[in-house]
């Protein structure tokens, strides 16, 4: 039989020891503002009923969910005659009753409503889990990728939104990032001005020529919006809102103006007044990181109030984070008027970012604090016993498993990023006194047992 030589499915990763223990440092301390902020961990299992992902997505989703074949001969379920008149979409429900999850939002949906009678509302639920999408593999996307998720269902308060700000700004500034913006913008604002200018039906083409604006410039926007059906009068209108600047009181109160007689629109000004003052009640510095930007579209057709998404501005890179508010989440699955709001954070991303940046800390690099050498067998009884210590001191240890060459020893520390190391040989045995390397900076210190444990103790809490 031929060797099968080794590869990846395409869109798939590895992830070395060291990718470990940074994008666990990424969750963890990501995890860690979840919780202070009251919000409970779930999990969902990786593949789900066909017919529960299938139509949450819309065509082009549908088209991206990875299928599960049906165990056992599951073409013997159809008949030769079926097989000249099925086609793919046809034949899909015959082959296949299960799919891989394509996102952690309709899973959470489905979740809410079959624990329903179990969970308290508001629900406030957190979720880092991998999803799967049939995609076109390239740079920066993946067909499996982690999503961090979350969310509170069954609240209508706009404390939530501001909340989420700070969460936002708490979490990436424990992870070392210093300039980040936090865009804030509201779906009833965007349909307020559709409204004014008398094209209430193309208020998705305005908003995606909208979001053009730093790429396109003045011209281009105004350009495809003439190409979209819109006339001369209709740009005067958007003028002021095109070019809108200022501070967030200065282009909020423009839009007061230009938005005077829609209703929907004033609306919509009234819920980010309402969550930037919760912002400055909760935590007025966070309000330097807040920008109310009303180009900001993202899942316009999904979100029904609020909009959010977050950019670095230390390194080129896309969004590292978005949501929204949605008035009903669970409506696909039978229970309507639960409105919901929730934000994400894109893993992915902010590890490509904390890299470039060098933000990592060592801590996040290394797993084993100490290794013990091993000189022979008259030392193995002595170092073993030392090991259980260190251990039972919560101290990460090990014992190298063979009496090679010191060298030797010595390099598999300096690979792992061990940063002590401790020679055991028969004179430290005898006197009691053990040699402490630091791999750093080469010094070596003599210790009693327990002195190097409590140094190792405190150098682990520095």
């Amino acid at each position: 039989m031929a060797q099968i030589k080794p590869s990846l499915a395409k869109g798939t990763r590895d992830f070395s020891p060291l990718e470990m223990e940074r994008r666990n440092y990424i969750f963890n301390t990501i995890k860690a503002v979840f919780k202070k902020y009251g919000y409970q961990e779930i999990q969902t299992p990786s593949f789900e009923n066909l017919q529960t992902l299938t139509g949450k997505y819309g065509d082009e989703g549908d088209k991206l969910i990875f299928k599960i074949l049906n165990s056992g001969d599951f073409i013997a379920k159809i008949s030769p005659e079926k097989y000249g008149t099925l086609n793919s979409n046809s034949i899909t429900p015959l082959l296949t009753e299960k799919a891989l999850r394509y996102d952690l939002t309709v899973p959470f949906a489905r979740y809410v409503v079959m624990h329903q009678n179990e969970i308290t509302l508001p629900f406030k639920r957190f979720q880092i889990q991998p999803v799967w999408r049939a995609d076109r593999p390239q740079k920066g996307r993946y067909r499996e990728f982690y999503q961090c998720d979350v969310d509170v269902v069954g609240s209508e308060s706009l404390l939530n939104e501001a909340e989420f700000i700070l969460v936002y700004k708490e979490a990436l500034s424990n992870l070392g990032l210093k300039d980040f913006s936090i865009k804030l913008n509201n779906r009833k604002l965007l349909a307020g001005i559709a409204d004014v200018i008398g094209k209430p039906q193309l208020l998705i083409d305005m908003t995606v020529a909208i979001d053009k604006l730093d790429k396109i410039g003045l011209n281009g926007v105004k350009q495809e919006l003439v190409d979209k059906g819109f006339s001369s009068e209709e740009l005067e209108k958007l003028d002021p809102i095109i070019a809108l600047s200022g501070n967030n009181v200065d282009k909020l109160d423009t839009l007061k103006e230009v938005l005077k007689d829609s209703e929907t629109g004033q609306k919509g000004i009234e819920e980010i007044q309402t969550v930037l003052a919760y912002v400055q009640k909760l935590d007025t510095d966070t309000l330097q990181y807040v920008e109310v930007d009303i180009t900001l579209a993202r899942g316009l057709n999904y979100y029904t109030g609020s909009i959010f998404e977050v950019k670095t501005n230390e390194v080129a890179m896309g969004s590292i984070g978005g949501g929204g508010r949605y008035d009903d989440l669970t409506g696909m699955f039978g229970i309507k008027g639960l409105t919901g709001v929730g934000i994400s954070f894109g893993a992915d991303r902010i590890y490509d970012v904390l890299l470039e940046l060098a933000l990592f800390p060592d801590s996040a690099m290394e797993t084993t604090q100490v290794l013990l050498t091993n000189f022979d067998r008259s030392t193995e009884d002595f170092s073993l016993a030392l090991l259980q210590n260190l251990r039972k001191n919560n101290i990460a240890s090990e014992f190298y498993p063979a009496s090679v060459k010191l060298k030797k020893q010595l390099s598999y520390a300096d690979q792992k990023k061990i940063p002590y190391v401790i020679l055991l040989g028969a004179e430290e045995v005898s006197s009691g006194l053990l040699t402490l390397k630091n791999m750093s900076s080469g010094e070596q210190q003599k210790l009693t047992a327990d002195a190097l444990i409590n140094y190792l103790i405190s150098k682990d809490q520095d």
